[in-house]
């Protein structure tokens, strides 16, 4: 579920952003929620 907010948060961003620069930075941001999610999810196991 968490991992689903994270992307749909991260698209929003992507979405809103007026720059290439902007679109790196969102990549990025979304990349790192998702490696962090698997990290939690893995710990959990």
């Amino acid at each position: 579920m968490l991992r689903i907010a994270a992307l749909t948060a991260a698209l929003l961003s992507l979405a809103a952003c007026e720059t290439i620069h902007g679109a790196g930075q969102d990549i990025q941001n979304a990349g790192e929620g998702i490696q962090q999610s698997a990290t939690e999810t893995q710990a959990q196991m």
